[in-house]
């Protein structure tokens, strides 16, 4: 199965409007497996939240983590299990906080990379040199409230030349919560998972095997098959809250390469095998799913990156 993630989430313990009990049943109203808190700062809502889940018979999963909010950009910390604090942040060497949150067992990610910056909300464009990408687990690729083409796009297309000159880098996205808002037609994380499995164990072998992908709905599911020179591609559904798909209008897949974009029309229902030929040896290929056709506005999932 694939679990649905809300990875980027605030509550009144920062800067938010929702306290920690109306952030649990808000996702849980939204059938989301799991979510994150992800206070600027601050962890003062860890506690609160084990408190409650504990009390509401555990109704949902939670992600414990943290937003570093800094002058120079926003780091997300998930998995994160104790404060690790920040006071030595270097504009020109962030790995020096990705690895000491590293070693108490996080996650570390750059939280909407594009954001506006100075002077309407300073700090929130990311800012800050990174040097070695190894040291870093994740991109947020899509901030769900952030303009599409001026922040999210770019996101999106900075975490693709990344990850095709061989960085190996997840990909997630958040709504960025600090209200309650509705979640219908949003991107959400999903990764591979089981019933009652540890979710934050799976988040982290997710991203660590790069098996993140985001979606508004539809799930693009890759499996290599060497036998037949071939990657066959499926779409399955998640049944998220919000998402609608008009029957007959067509889904398209495309495959970005090094040196190329295919571009293949797909129907639910179908197993769609694509030659290993016609991707002229790429090794790396980053799939994405688009309804009625592929302009950014239509994309609805990136799907897992795919290693030949």
């Amino acid at each position: 199965m694939y679990k649905r993630l809300e990875l980027h989430n605030h509550t009144t313990e920062s800067d938010s409007s929702i306290t920690c009990q109306e952030l649990i049943e808000l996702m849980v109203k939204d059938k989301a497996d799991a979510f994150a808190i992800t206070d600027h700062n601050t962890i003062s809502g860890h506690g609160k939240i084990r408190t409650l889940l504990e009390d509401m018979g555990h109704p949902i999963d939670c992600i414990y983590g943290m937003e570093y909010t800094t002058y120079y950009g926003h780091i997300l910390c998930l998995n994160l299990q104790e404060y690790v604090p920040w006071e030595n942040i270097n504009l020109h060497k962030p790995e020096l906080l990705f690895r000491a949150a590293r070693e108490k067992g996080a996650l570390t990610g750059v939280a909407h990379p594009f954001s506006y910056g100075h002077p309407f909300a300073r700090g929130c464009r990311f800012d800050m040199k990174i040097t070695d990408f190894s040291a870093l687990d994740f991109i947020e690729i899509f901030n769900n409230p952030e303009p599409l083409h001026e922040v999210n796009e770019r996101g999106l297309l900075w975490w693709e030349s990344l990850v095709l000159k061989g960085h190996r880098l997840a990909m997630t996205c958040g709504m960025d919560l600090h209200g309650i808002w509705d979640m219908g037609g949003q991107f959400a994380t999903y990764i591979p998972g089981e019933k009652g499995g540890d979710t934050g164990r799976e988040l982290a072998d997710a991203i660590h095997s790069l098996k993140t992908c985001i979606s508004k709905g539809p799930i693009l599911v890759s499996n290599p098959e060497p036998e037949s020179n071939t990657i066959a591609f499926t779409i399955l559904p998640a049944h998220k809250p919000g998402y609608l798909h008009t029957p007959g209008t067509p889904y398209y897949l495309t495959l970005k390469t090094g040196g190329k974009i295919i571009q293949k029309e797909i129907q639910p229902e179908e197993t769609l095998h694509v030659s290993l030929d016609e991707l002229n040896g790429a090794e790396i290929i980053i799939p994405k799913l688009y309804q009625q056709d592929t302009a950014i506005e239509n994309l609805v999932c990136v799907g897992c990156v795919i290693y030949l």
